[in-house]
């Protein structure tokens, strides 16, 4: 999987879908959500234009010598749920984190064609070694949480919500209860 993704690409995947991410992807948490939503509600121009890109939910650790990154590992996405709908209507097409999302968020996948993916918690050191490249593109005042361009060779994530409405988290709950 590459971005930028259109609508097909994202038709072509389903819930419980492994992919291997290579190119470039975005970062930002919860107080670039916020600004970016505000510039959105404002009608201004986003400081990076993240039309049919992937966001990846981290603030990763300072890189050490040799490395382009320190440990990455995904946050919890919830606390992004707020501003995802207005994200996802702007175009960006694909998320990554770790845990469920709200049925609104759920919701605007489905509206405006957007796919979730889950990264693997606690192996952030492990999928920082997919990172070939990191640079801040926008608010390096927020330290980790500046928005970063990553270049990532075979990053890799599993497709949790897709735009038929599927919730891979859903559906091992339900097949668990049968036992």
């Amino acid at each position: 999987m590459r971005a930028p993704l259109t609508d097909s690409d994202v038709e072509k995947m389903h819930a419980g879908d492994t992919v291997l991410i290579s190119g470039v992807i975005y970062t930002a948490r919860d107080a670039a959500h916020q600004r970016l939503v505000e510039l959105l509600d404002k009608g201004h121009a986003l400081p990076v234009d993240l039309k049919g890109q992937i966001l990846y939910y981290v603030g990763p650790a300072p890189a050490k010598p040799g490395q382009a990154i320190g440990s990455a590992g995904p946050t919890t996405s919830g606390r992004m749920d707020p501003y995802t709908p207005a994200l996802l209507q702007y175009g960006v097409k694909a998320l990554i984190g770790k845990g469920s999302r709200s049925p609104e968020v759920r919701r605007a996948l489905q509206n405006f064609k957007g796919i979730y993916l889950a990264a693997t918690g606690g192996a952030g050191a492990l999928l920082a070694k997919k990172i070939l490249a990191a640079e801040i593109v926008a608010y390096p005042e927020l330290g980790p949480e500046a928005i970063r361009r990553l270049v990532v060779k075979d990053f890799p994530a599993t497709v949790i919500n897709d735009i038929y409405g599927k919730d891979l988290y859903e559906e091992g709950r339900k097949s668990y209860a049968k036992y």
